[in-house]
């Protein structure tokens, strides 16, 4: 029997164990019986205990590293994909449980858009005004859904499945819409905003951002795509790049805050978070820095009409 040197964990190379909740291996020759839902081969028992750096790197899923790479690298130039491509791929590709995949996804996240925010903090480009307000709807919202989803149990439920697919499906062709039509809209809001008083548009961000907090909840789909668009609208005058970094921004306190949520009521896989993480973070900064230089029209397009196909495939079946 080897004892871990800080004592936490005493193990062999005779059992592997893996725990429902961490999802890495641990393996250990204890005299002590492991709770009844940590799966184990071998001889011997497992006791929680502390997790080796060797374990979590063998631990990782590569494939989905890579998913967080190209994922991220979007996010960076655009400020979509956290939730309207991830959250598809986990689901569709991956065959990951909805409510699993939406929890996961939104720590995701919110953990990749960090670092885009401050690469876009470095380079100037976030509007710290109009993130404020959009969290100042958004945070509540968030706060209020999961706390509905926890009172009553629904992330147990088949019919909750089944609504957030049907849910991810519609806001997906929703997003497809706002990325093919982003450029009239900015041309139409600008004409708008000539006679428009810009008294309510404090009031409208924060509307918008807790309508945001309500769909990313329960999705985890909307704080990019919809929440740029939105931006688009209310303030047209403001440079792309700039909407794109404020709204990545606001994505943070939001997803953060729901995803602990979904943490809370037990719909977050952990293992999964660190791979997809692997990829994103790296993905994000690169995104993030040519942002300001690559010409998004034909990355919008292509975007656009990958996620009218996936919304179709998840309404459909």
């Amino acid at each position: 029997m080897e004892t871990d040197p800080r004592g936490e964990l005493q193990r062999s190379q005779d059992v592997e164990c893996r725990s429902p909740t961490a999802g890495y291996p641990v393996r250990a020759n204890v005299t002590e019986c492991p709770p009844a839902d940590w799966q184990c081969r071998g001889q011997g028992h497992p006791i929680r205990g502390a997790l080796r750096l060797t374990d979590l790197l063998a631990s990782i899923q590569w494939s989905y590293s890579v998913a967080g790479l190209l994922v991220g690298c979007l996010i960076g130039l655009t400020g979509v994909g956290g939730g309207s491509l991830m959250t598809p791929l986990l689901v569709l590709f991956f065959g990951v449980k909805p409510a699993t995949a939406v929890g996961t996804d939104l720590l995701y996240a919110s953990i990749t858009k960090l670092v885009g925010t401050a690469v876009h903090g470095f380079k100037g480009t976030t509007d710290w005004r109009v993130v404020g307000l959009l969290a100042l709807g958004s945070v509540p919202a968030a706060l209020l859904t999961v706390g509905l989803i926890a009172h009553f149990d629904l992330q147990q439920s088949e019919s909750t499945d089944d609504f957030i697919t049907k849910l991810l499906g519609g806001i997906l062709l929703l997003t497809s819409a706002g990325l093919v039509w982003r450029r009239h809209l900015t041309r139409q809001a600008k004409e708008w905003s000539v006679s428009q008083d810009a008294s309510v548009r404090a009031p409208l961000t924060i509307a918008v951002g807790a309508a945001l907090g309500v769909l990313v909840s329960l999705s985890s789909i909307g704080a990019g795509a919809i929440g740029v668009t939105a931006l688009i609208l209310l303030y047209p005058r403001l440079p792309i790049v700039r909407l794109v970094g404020s709204d990545i921004a606001h994505a943070v306190p939001l997803t953060m805050v729901a995803g602990l949520g979904h943490v809370m009521v037990g719909t977050v896989d952990m293992m999964m978070l660190i791979s997809l993480l692997v990829g994103s973070v790296p993905g994000i900064i690169v995104g993030s820095w040519l942002s300001p230089v690559i010409p998004d029209k034909a990355l919008r397009y292509l975007l656009a009409v990958t996620l009218a196909v996936v919304g179709l495939k998840l309404l459909v079946g």
